[in-house]
């Protein structure tokens, strides 16, 4: 798997989730449960992981949505 999009904004996170899961992709978010050691205060980002196989696509995807993407 590969990381494809790190960030602190939950809102985006989401998006992006919902926006690859409607394209077919695959995704897995790391550090959902970060907020337990950070004290729900949204410093430590999150990190969208994806199937190497589909990580071009998934990343034309973000793009052109305006999100930011992990190279």
């Amino acid at each position: 798997m590969l990381e494809i999009m790190r960030s602190t904004d939950q809102t985006e996170i989401a998006f992006a989730s919902a926006l690859l899961s409607g394209e077919g992709i695959e995704v897995f978010e790391l550090d959902v449960h970060m907020s337990m050691l950070e004290g729900s205060i949204g410093i430590l980002p999150r990190r969208l992981l994806v199937r190497r196989a589909d990580a071009a696509a998934a990343r034309l995807a973000l793009r052109d949505n305006g999100l930011p993407v992990t190279e």
